[in-house]
């Protein structure tokens, strides 16, 4: 296919959107939400930059900055965001900040970073020593998780810290595959809970019903981008991630369909009535896959399998109407629980339950991002 129709399309998003109305933010839009720091913006910002960094042009950095500027105050404070809710999701768009404050020198933007470190410092912790969700959540761990938080943590470490507290990072991906981690099937539970009382969770193992798709992407693009910001001298760190990301891409292999070059919404309920392919989920493992292939962290067919899936995309959900381009296919949002939202209880039906959506960003977030890996193949 003609892969430049998708630099038109990030021009569109950028074009039609202001800092605070994201034309990306479907569900901010739905729910009529005033605007405030969140986790979906920071994919589009994370996803901005890659796209800058690699094409060296000005106006993508212009409007990174931009947008970020209108969120964060001069004395480092984030409009919308409260500390005391230690909701890890907070922490995803603080990737950006490093950049940013190393481009522009805004002071504000380092403040901002020491704030959201804050969180990391007090972040309520299982006795495994993982991060809770977020304090509503209280001992649960879910695999969207170790994007939101462990990433932002690992650039803090790295650029501010001198690497202190790697082992921490590391030992908490290592319990995630220890105890979310079905070594038949090789994928990950969406959800632990360390107490075992949540109702979704299992009694016996804690763990939640199914295997959802975004959050093995959310997971494998945490290992992947964690990874590349190690320092280089943290040998044994990096390898025993990489020994991680290895066995969880080898897994999900399996899963691609072999007619849509995809993966389904339950990713292992291929053909199951209501199940569907989907986009987000698809794109951060396509992601990955090229990106650890490049970096040499996995075995260099997965570059062509993740250019196989990108593709797959391309050719089931980016279409054109009213001379305008859109991505498709893209599950607006799940999860699990709380207590008053029964209905989010981790099954099969709940997962093809949710809306399906166009240009959210937690599609189209994790779609640039798979660009930018298939332009330096």
């Amino acid at each position: 296919m003609d892969y430049s129709v998708i630099d038109k399309y990030i021009d569109r998003l950028i074009e039609d959107t202001t800092p605070d109305k994201p034309i990306w933010n479907i569900e901010n839009i739905k729910h009529g939400k005033k605007p405030a720091w969140n986790y979906i913006d920071g994919c589009m910002m994370t996803s901005l930059y890659t796209i800058y960094k690699q094409t060296g042009l000005k106006k993508y950095l212009e409007f990174i900055d931009e947008f970020v500027d209108y969120y964060v105050y001069e004395d480092g404070s984030i409009r919308g965001y409260d500390l005391e809710t230690y909701n890890v999701d907070n922490l995803n768009e603080g990737r950006v900040l490093f950049d940013l404050y190393r481009e522009t020198g805004k002071e504000k933007y380092k403040k901002a970073i020491e704030l959201l470190h804050s969180q990391v410092l007090g972040q309520p912790r299982t006795g495994t020593g993982n991060f809770w969700h977020k304090k509503i959540y209280p001992n649960q761990v879910w695999l969207d998780g170790l994007y939101m938080a462990q990433v932002f943590y690992t650039r803090y470490e790295s650029e501010f810290n001198g690497g202190k507290n790697y082992a921490d990072i590391v030992s908490q991906f290592q319990s995630v595959y220890d105890n979310m981690f079905d070594k038949e099937k090789k994928l990950y539970y969406h959800g632990w809970d360390w107490s075992k009382t949540a109702f979704w969770a299992d009694e016996k193992t804690g763990l939640s019903k199914s295997f959802w798709l975004r959050s093995e992407g959310w997971y494998t693009v945490a290992l992947v981008d964690a990874i590349s910001y190690f320092d280089d001298k943290a040998i044994a760190e990096k390898s025993q991630l990489i020994k991680i990301f290895r066995e969880t891409l080898e897994g999900l292999e399996s899963y691609i369909d072999p007619a849509g070059h995809m993966f389904y919404q339950v990713i292992d309920q291929m053909g199951r009535e209501g199940n569907y392919l989907e986009t987000s989920g698809s794109a951060m493992i396509s992601y990955a896959m090229m990106k650890g292939a490049r970096l040499g962290y996995v075995d260099k067919r997965f570059a062509r399998l993740g250019k196989e899936v990108f593709d797959g995309i391309c050719n089931r959900y980016l279409t054109v109407s009213e001379g305008k381009l859109n991505l498709g296919g893209i599950c607006l949002m799940a999860g699990l629980g709380p207590e008053s939202n029964r209905r989010r209880d981790g099954t099969f039906e709940y997962y093809i339950s949710e809306p399906v959506v166009e240009n959210d960003a937690k599609g189209t977030g994790p779609f640039v991002m798979a660009y930018t890996e298939l332009k330096q193949l």
